[in-house]
């Protein structure tokens, strides 16, 4: 994995593309407005990023990053991502998405709607419980002692898993495999699990208390 694409460059995405820059990746970034309004961006970002349209950066990432309202997800290019590891780092707000009747009665999840606007490829939940702000400063070297920040990774394919819970850790924070997409919801918004800081054990122990929002 050299260059990871990023659809969807806000406050999440734009951090993710810093960091992975920071640890020796090249990036790809775009937006739903064009690559004519990442200007700033890209300078900020430096040498390794370019802009570029949402397809574009889904056919030149070697894994590829949504990070976008879960209302557009329909919008997100799918030929070019077939057969690669896609990072989901959405969630559902309801003010801002609309009323969503497949995640209002939970019979399905946020990344399990992406898995199934992308059938052929490996979406993994990651990256979705953590403010932008933490991920910019609280990432830290493996092996660094008293390591406190664990992040939670979801998916179907063990081995996309096993390749974003890499990166998770790359990028300094402690991965913790969830399993399948459909165990997603254990972190996603106002469970005990979100935008907490856990170590891997108390962000295991914040899963298990996970309860769906009919039951808060």
């Amino acid at each position: 994995m050299t260059t990871i694409g990023f659809i969807g460059a806000g406050h999440i995405g734009g951090t993710l593309a810093q960091l992975a820059i920071t640890h020796g990746y090249d990036v790809v970034v775009s937006n739903s407005r064009g690559p004519e309004t990442l200007t700033d961006l890209v300078h900020q970002l430096g040498d390794s990023a370019r802009a570029a349209t949402a397809a574009e950066a889904a056919q030149a990432g070697d894994v590829v990053v949504v990070s976008i309202p879960t209302k557009n997800i329909a919008e997100v290019p799918v030929e070019p991502l077939a057969g690669k590891v896609v990072i989901d780092t959405n969630n559902y707000y309801p003010q801002r998405d609309g009323q969503i009747a497949a995640l209002d009665d939970e019979s399905t999840t946020v990344s399990e709607l992406l898995q199934a606007h992308l059938p052929e490829s490996h979406v993994v939940k990651a990256f979705n419980h953590i403010m932008f702000s933490d991920l910019a400063s609280e990432g830290v070297p493996a092996g660094t002692p008293d390591r406190r920040r664990a992040l939670a990774v979801a998916g179907d394919s063990q081995d996309a898993r096993t390749a974003v819970a890499q990166l998770v850790d790359e990028l300094g924070f402690e991965p913790v495999d969830v399993g399948p997409l459909s165990e997603g919801w254990r972190y996603q918004r106002d469970t005990e699990a979100y935008v907490r800081r856990y170590d891997a054990d108390g962000l295991r122990a914040a899963l298990s208390k996970a309860v769906r929002y009919r039951d808060m």
